[in-house]
């Protein structure tokens, strides 16, 4: 008998969430019975048949390459890897956001895309705040890439005042990006963010990251 599947896209924002995407949950979604593909969110067309790829800045953009995703009828889900800091105000439950903790103010984006889009096989996922909040949950095995022996335990104490790693706040000048920029003027967004996170691996980040593991939930309980 043949083995059952669930064919997964995920739509990321640039090439560092491509690159979490391919080291770290594909192989773990693999093994959950996925099979994943994902592509980075198209920015711009020219005239000539040309893409550029990566950030955004405006929702027609996102929303335009979900629905263009959408028209794939072998796909089972489709599912989105951006960052909630930073996400274009235009967004769909942006501007209503409720004065609430994070979780309730991301979770209400979340459940307004997936009503904009109208398809059951959307699952809408923001990272709280960024990508980068992963590897402040990966600390310590940050800390091994570096030389400066304080470097973990400066994102561990902010870990520690913020109340975990997705709540570093996503203020202009702290959020979890600019403060690494601060902590290590060598850190590389691309490779030791990645790097750190596999490492850790996604059921020490699953503990750390209830947004993150609820999406993770969510995915598991999709049947095929």
């Amino acid at each position: 008998m043949t083995r059952d599947y669930r064919r997964l896209h995920i739509l990321v924002e640039g090439q560092t969430e491509e690159i979490v995407v391919n080291n770290v949950l594909e192989p773990y979604l693999r093994g959950r019975g996925w099979t994943v593909s994902q592509s980075i969110v198209v920015t711009k067309r020219s005239a000539s048949g040309s893409t550029h790829r990566g950030g955004v800045s405006h929702w027609a953009k996102v929303e335009r390459e979900i629905r263009l995703l959408l028209r794939n009828t072998d796909l089972q889900v489709l599912t989105t890897l951006f960052d909630f800091y930073a996400f274009p105000d235009d967004a769909p439950g942006m501007a209503s956001r409720p004065a609430a903790d994070p979780y309730k103010r991301v979770e209400h984006v979340e459940k307004a895309i997936f009503a904009q889009i109208g398809d059951p096989r959307l699952v809408p996922h923001l990272i709280l705040h960024e990508l980068e909040t992963w590897v402040f949950a990966a600390a310590e095995q940050l800390g091994w890439l570096f030389p400066d022996p304080g470097l973990a335990e400066r994102l561990k104490a902010d870990v520690l005042n913020a109340g975990g790693p997705e709540l570093v706040n996503d203020h202009p000048s702290t959020a979890p990006s600019k403060r690494l920029a601060s902590y290590c003027g060598t850190y590389s967004k691309t490779n030791d963010g990645p790097l750190a996170i596999a490492d850790l691996g996604i059921d020490s980040l699953r503990a750390q990251c209830p947004h993150l593991d609820k999406w993770l939930t969510t995915l598991d309980d999709v049947k095929a």
